[in-house]
């Protein structure tokens, strides 16, 4: 998200305190193994999820995120063969919603994958009143247990605008700090991963700690710097998506 930023407002300095804290699913689409995989489909039009590298959205034609995927896909030419990348489990719910035949870079969310069934189902047993919402990027057995699906941001404008008092999250659980700060009055459970883990939090995220982040405000670095030819190439889908979505 930082090289996003930096895609956008070039003029800009963005900080970001953890040069590591990237994405498991960015890593998980290499900017040349992907070039191969359009390569082997050459007439598609390449759909990418935000999260990824500025290499790879320097491949493709147009960005999307969780919120607008499906709207932004069903817009597309019903003759238009479509790749869909990195996330494989976004990619086959958007499958799904918008009712188009996508090819899809088989990347994933180590932290959506990894989520319990076993868990989630012993959950609904013991908190039957509660609602299940989950984000797009879980596995699709989750996803069929679930009453919403969605966004971050969809999911906590659900659980604002829900009548139900208590619910059980599909997502990275840092989204629960909001949502007991928002609703303090209703209650937010926390699905454990496989075999009882806490691998359902990123762990790339947690590299920003307060600690580095007063260290980043004070110094003012480390910053995000982008070669221009590839900025300009990066740039020219997420502006396809911003018009689009106008």
């Amino acid at each position: 998200m930082a090289e996003t930023a930096k895609i956008l407002s070039p003029g800009k300095k963005v900080l970001l305190p953890d040069l590591d804290a990237g994405c498991t699913l960015a890593d998980d689409c290499p900017s040349d193994e992907f070039s191969n995989f359009r390569k082997k489909h050459p007439d598609h039009f390449v759909v990418s999820y935000i999260n990824c590298t500025a290499a790879v959205k320097a491949q493709s034609d147009l960005i999307c995120t969780s919120s607008n995927a499906v709207e932004l896909v069903k817009q597309l030419p019903l003759n238009q063969p479509i790749l869909f990348a990195p996330d494989q489990n976004l990619g086959r719910w958007v499958q799904r919603q918008s009712g188009r035949n996508l090819t899809i870079w088989p990347g994933r969310c180590v932290v959506h994958e990894a989520f319990s069934e076993e868990a989630l189902l012993k959950l609904m047993l013991k908190y039957q009143n509660a609602e299940v919402i989950a984000h797009p990027e879980c596995q699709a057995n989750l996803l069929e247990l679930s009453d919403f699906i969605g966004s971050t941001s969809k999911l906590l404008k659900y659980t604002e605008d829900s009548n139900c008092e208590s619910f059980i999250i599909l997502t990275e659980p840092g989204i629960l700090h909001q949502m007991r700060i928002n609703m303090p009055d209703k209650t937010f459970i926390e699905v454990p991963g496989i075999d009882g883990c806490s691998c359902n939090a990123c762990p790339y995220m947690r590299l920003n700690t307060l600690e580095k982040l007063l260290s980043c405000l004070k110094e003012m670095r480390p910053s995000i710097e982008m070669d221009e030819e590839l900025r300009l190439k990066a740039y020219k889908p997420i502006k396809a998506m911003l018009d689009m979505s106008k």
